[in-house]
């Protein structure tokens, strides 16, 4: 990190670096929490814990600026816990172990976590500086944002002053984000009737690995590569002309990634064993081919494997797999309004085997029609049903609607285009952000959203643009140098 500690935000990557020696996946902030109450107690500043672990950190103006609006700086403490196949990293226990690569910093074999740890790491140095000019400031670290948004949900009226608020939780810099879409997620159950596997039967596990991947609101429109669903044609068509007994179907992790690698494990006849490995062959050229201009990097095999005690009747295991078949994956709708943005779109998350006989297929929309989101939950939760789940919806979140004319998105606009000579895209954005349900709580706040560059967020290929990290945090001074005075 040495060439990154010699670049003007040595303090941020100093943080950065700090934070990703602290274990934080979604649901196991409590260290993280630890270290932020730590450090407001050792600069002296007034910190507030609420009920669900949100966090916020008060610091005074600094001398000449205490009649400024108070601005909330705002960012999520806990990241999304992603890792090549053959990584034994934990975590909820081991430390991200970060690599310099050619002005870009990533993990080594996991997600690295800057989305959130930048936002983080700004705050904490933002905090900490005595001799940065700006208003008077309220941190906000939220929970549980990756898996839930748990604690911008849970967030109280009153908790907060501010009435402007920096979300920094953006991955494309150069764009000011002034609204995200709202979202929802469909779980399905599938209970099976359960058989024991033919002693003489031929175990097989198929293994689709090396996709893409990526955030499924930033990146569902760049790729059709999904790896649930390219195992469950293979389950489908092979179950059509073999007598094809699956006992495991594994893919995906978060509901908030696009599944790059699962693998299933199923039995065949023995005398249709070479049948099935020649049709395997066809069947894999057939994908490569149709995700060739996509997914370079896919990996597909077949490999003969240990028997499995029990394997799911005929009648479960046709529901089960038509039922995943029928959830759709990628962009539904573009929107009209705004040309390349995605309106609507879902998400086939993940499918689990936490027994034998059960299944959890997790699939995730996103719209910024409210009406159009709740629509595509329901087809889904209609096609799931038809194969015997039982289907529930989380109670999901809403979208942030653009006000273009609001007052901080012409403060942030001027300043990035007098700083860096050109202008900053604003934008909505298809992927969720808190500010929507902050928003709920807080309805008079005003808002903007923007960050560094960040390429492949929820995947092992995660990696922050160093440069990128330099402009955001120019900007990110510079607009609270230009905090106007509260109105009296």
């Amino acid at each position: 990190m040495t060439e990154v500690e010699n670049h003007h935000t040595s303090k941020v990557w100093k943080y950065f670096e700090e934070i990703c020696k602290i274990p934080r996946p979604s649901k196991f902030e409590e260290k993280i929490i630890t270290y932020i109450l730590a450090f407001a107690e050792r600069n002296n500043l007034e910190a507030i814990k609420d009920d669900v672990g949100n966090v916020l950190i008060s610091k005074p103006a600094s001398p000449g600026m205490e009649k400024r609006k108070t601005v909330i700086l705002q960012s999520h403490m806990d990241m999304v816990g992603e890792k090549e196949p053959s990584s034994p990293h934990d975590f909820t226990r081991d430390p991200i172990i970060l690599v310099k690569d050619e002005g870009w910093i990533r993990a080594r074999g996991t997600t690295l976590g800057a989305d959130d740890g930048i936002g983080i790491a700004a705050q904490l140095v933002i905090l900490e500086d005595r001799d940065l000019i700006h208003g008077p400031l309220e941190c906000l670290f939220t929970m549980d944002e990756e898996s839930g948004m748990t604690g911008a949900k849970e967030l109280q009226p009153g908790f907060m002053k501010g009435s402007i608020l920096l979300n920094l939780d953006s991955e494309d810099e150069g764009e000011l984000f002034i609204g995200c879409a709202g979202g929802i997620d469909t779980i399905g159950k599938f209970s099976f009737e359960l058989e024991g596997s033919d002693k003489n039967a031929v175990p097989y596990k198929v293994l689709v690995g090396g996709l893409k991947g990526g955030h499924s609101g930033d990146e569902i429109q760049k790729s059709p590569g999904n790896s649930i669903k390219v195992i469950n044609r293979f389950l489908l068509e092979g179950t059509d002309k073999y007598d094809l007994k699956l006992s495991v179907f594994d893919g995906g992790n978060m509901r908030n990634a696009i599944p790059r690698d699962a693998y299933a494990v199923f039995t065949v006849n023995s005398n249709e064993s070479d049948e099935l490995e020649q049709f395997f062959t066809h069947f894999a050229e057939t994908i490569r081919a149709e995700l060739k201009e996509y997914e370079p990097d896919l990996q597909l095999s077949l490999q003969k494997t240990e028997l499995p005690e029990s394997v799911q009747s005929s009648s479960s295991q046709l529901k089960f797999l038509v039922a995943i078949g029928n959830c759709p994956h990628g962009v539904i709708a573009w929107s009209p309004n705004l040309e390349g943005l995605v309106e609507t779109s879902t998400n086939l998350a993940s499918v689990k085997f936490p027994a034998a006989d059960t299944a959890l297929l997790t699939t995730s929309q996103r719209s910024s029609v409210e009406s159009a989101k709740h629509d595509i939950a329901s087809k889904i939760k209609k096609g799931m049903t038809e194969g015997d789940a039982l289907v529930e919806h989380t109670d999901g979140y809403p979208g942030w609607m653009p006000d273009p004319d609001s007052e901080i998105v012409k403060i942030t606009r001027n300043a990035y285009l007098e700083l860096f000579g050109n202008e900053p895209v604003v934008r909505a954005i298809h992927a969720g952000l808190e500010c929507g349900l902050i928003l709920e709580k807080y309805p008079g706040l005003d808002m903007i959203s923007f960050g560094p560059t960040i390429r492949g967020a929820h995947t092992p290929t995660e990696r922050i643009d160093v440069e990128s990290t330099g402009k955001f945090w120019t900007l990110l001074l510079e607009v609270l140098r230009r905090i106007p005075e509260e109105k009296v």
